[in-house]
């Protein structure tokens, strides 16, 4: 009987602000990789300071995907990140390379690593209809109860702002009377198709912190107003799920008169931090996450070690 070799790939993530771009360019020059994006927001067109997105200059030749691929008004969530993710991967390892899956959104991380079934749920409906019209009645609060009734497990892990997976959670329990929680834990215990090193990158929380308040101070300066300006006169509105993302639905309430400048810096900078730490949250509890501490090593040796934890692992061949 002949063994299939498993196709290889890198995820290079942490917390918002951790330091990923610059590791993961140095590690995709290493080894010869190309970048698949694991953001939610990065996907989209026209959404560049606020995303803090990898610019066309400072790629260093590094191809990437997944990057400026959608328009505002287009809906991007977890099923179809992985379906475009695992094509963009096809190709990559067609042209004889190594994906690295670059980003800090864990759930689509898990999604591609583990080829997680999502099964129903994604194609819409009169229930989700009636969902969807009471989020945007102003009701996010009622329906995060509602799910805490039914799936206690996925109201806890589920933000009341992630209005989204909340309805997503609802109507997945509707649908098949299955909590999406269980459905979620017995898909994560899958094994991966893929041979990966898992490399997830840390900092002192205080160090981070200050790194995410610097981040949003230099958005502010290099125009972020006036990019959420942009999009709002195209059309975009508060309610798109591309607007859902830290510093656009902010500048949004600043632009509509529901609140201060300063008030929405500091809400940007609060929340900023919360995420971050949600996200360590979630790689901790990742099974097959190996972390690497900022703070008591440079970036050469993080690579180092990564490159080293990868040859082990199988992923890179002893001469990479």
């Amino acid at each position: 009987m002949v063994t299939r070799m498993k196709k290889t790939m890198i995820v290079l993530t942490g917390p918002t602000a951790v330091g990923k771009t610059d590791l993961s360019l140095r590690l995709a020059r290493e080894i010869g990789g190309e970048i698949v994006s694991a953001d939610s927001m990065q996907v989209y067109r026209h959404m560049d300071i606020g995303s803090a997105k990898i610019r066309p200059d400072e790629m260093q030749g590094v191809p990437h995907h997944l990057v400026d691929v959608l328009e505002p008004e287009e809906e991007f969530n977890v099923v179809r990140f992985q379906q475009m993710a695992k094509e963009a991967c096809a190709g990559i390892w067609e042209r004889g390379r190594i994906p690295v899956i670059t980003g800090g959104t864990g759930f689509y991380i898990q999604a591609l690593l583990y080829d997680i079934d999502f099964g129903q749920g994604e194609g819409g409906g009169d229930y989700r209809a009636r969902l969807e019209a009471m989020a945007a009645s102003g009701q996010g609060q009622l329906l995060h109860q509602m799910l805490a009734q039914v799936d206690p497990a996925s109201a806890a892990a589920i933000h009341e702002n992630n209005v989204k997976r909340v309805i997503r959670a609802l109507e997945y329990y509707e649908e098949t009377g299955e909590r999406i929680s269980d459905h979620n834990e017995e898909q994560r215990r899958r094994e991966s198709p893929y041979s990966f090193l898992y490399a997830v990158l840390t900092r002192d929380r205080a160090a981070l912190y200050e790194r995410i308040d610097r981040r949003v101070d230099r958005m502010l300066e290099e125009g972020l107003v006036g990019e959420v300006e942009a999009l709002r006169a195209r059309g975009c509105t508060r309610q798109m799920v591309s607007m859902q993302g830290l510093g656009y639905k902010e500048i949004f309430d600043y632009l509509d008169g529901r609140t201060s400048l300063s008030e929405a810096v500091r809400v940007i900078k609060r929340d900023t931090r919360h995420f971050a730490k949600r996200q360590l949250t979630w790689f901790r509890r990742e099974r097959d996450a190996v972390f690497y501490s900022l703070d008591d090593s440079s970036e050469e040796e993080i690579l180092g070690r990564i490159l080293t934890d990868a040859r082990k692992a199988g992923v890179l061949s002893e001469k990479a």
